[in-house]
């Protein structure tokens, strides 16, 4: 199929209006325009990509995903699904654990002789050199 990637570029760009409109107005989960113009908005965006690749050899960077690849790709370690919506609790440190960084602990440390200040307001420790 040859399609020119800016007449489809103009039916994607539409799909995704008729997309924001619908969901703008949406009548509950399930509203069948909202669900019409997300099928429509996926076909142009595949078309868009198709054209793109074909006329120019470039791809953009998006993938529609079917259904069940969604279940699939969100499915955690455990077995449970659900959405990633960030950090895993092991990965997410509060300040409240965590001290580094702050001013007071550079402070101490240099009364504490853990770093050196140079004459120009340099303070180094342990090899690095940090503005106070």
């Amino acid at each position: 199929m040859t399609s020119d990637p800016r007449a489809a570029l103009v039916t994607l760009t539409s799909a995704l209006e008729r997309h924001l409109e619908a969901s703008a107005s949406k009548r509950g989960e399930d509203d069948p325009a909202v669900v019409a113009a997300y099928e429509d908005l996926a076909d142009a965006f595949e078309a868009y990509d198709d054209a793109l690749l074909e006329a120019y050899g470039e791809m953009t960077p998006l993938t529609v995903y079917e259904e069940d690849e969604i279940d699939d790709h969100y499915e955690d370690e455990d077995g449970d699904e659900g959405l990633y919506s960030g950090l895993d609790d092991e990965e997410y440190d509060t300040d409240e654990d965590s001290d580094e960084g702050s001013d007071e602990d550079s402070e101490d440390d240099l009364e504490d002789g853990g770093g050196v200040e140079d004459g120009d307001g340099v303070a180094e420790a342990d090899g690095d050199r940090s503005r106070r």
